[in-house]
């Protein structure tokens, strides 16, 4: 399996985790900060994963930048709390990991053999 297609996989795994996430923890609420950022990395990420292959690597890549982001905040938000946000952390490693995976094989493509 290609880098690419493990970051198509990962993508849809994270969006989906992070939108059954929104509906076990009922965050499903206005006062939710995170609802509009956590709604937008789901779709972001799906539509990202769903897309050809050409222009599949550089929105997976942004696509991961933005969930990362998003994940980090969870997780510092949880921190401030004395609490340990375990999946968010979790989701924002994934998320680090792919993009530097995708980044790293766009940058080696661009260098002539």
């Amino acid at each position: 399996m290609t880098t690419t297609m493990w970051a198509r996989v990962a993508a849809l795994a994270l969006s989906a985790g992070t939108f059954v996430f929104l509906f076990l923890n009922d965050s499903w609420r206005a006062d939710n900060l995170f609802l509009v950022p956590d709604l937008l990395l789901c779709a972001v990420l799906a539509v990202a994963a769903l897309l050809p292959d050409r222009p599949a690597v550089p929105a997976l890549i942004y696509a991961f930048g933005m969930a990362a982001g998003v994940l980090a905040a969870s997780v510092a938000s949880y921190a401030v709390d004395g609490r340990l946000g375990a999946a968010s952390l979790f989701g924002a490693v994934v998320a680090v990991v792919m993009a530097a995976l995708l980044a790293g094989r766009r940058q080696g493509a661009a260098v002539p053999a």
